[in-house]
């Protein structure tokens, strides 16, 4: 098990999300962590249906309401809790996620690399 940092918890605020990239032993990784009800979700970079990133622009990975992800391209949504898609071309597919913790009040990105 790796830690790498990523930021201090109150960097994303509630009902919000941020991207980010990072160089792990296995390669790059972009990702992006919502803070919804005092929780973080972490989620690969990656629509399932086409594998682009899932942004418009820098850090908006969120429908206009904040209540779920949705990808750019072609508006596919899914729930922040479990990255299950619930409407558009991928419906039933999943986004990755990945492991987060809180440590001394930042974020940590734990890879098995």
């Amino acid at each position: 098990m790796i830690t790498y940092p990523i930021c201090h918890k109150d960097d994303i605020p509630e009902n919000s999300a941020r991207g980010f990239s990072l160089e792990a032993r296995s390669g790059e990784i972009a990702f992006f962590v919502i803070r919804k009800n005092a929780k973080y979700f972490a989620y690969v970079n990656s629509c399932p249906h086409t594998n682009i990133n899932l942004e418009w622009v820098p850090d908006r990975f969120l429908d206009i309401n904040n209540e779920l992800i949705q990808c750019s391209l072609h508006g596919a949504k899914f729930q922040i809790e479990d990255g299950y898609c619930i409407f558009g071309p991928c419906l039933g597919q999943k986004l990755k996620s990945l492991e987060i913790r809180i440590k001394e009040n930042h974020l940590q990105l734990i890879t098995n690399d």
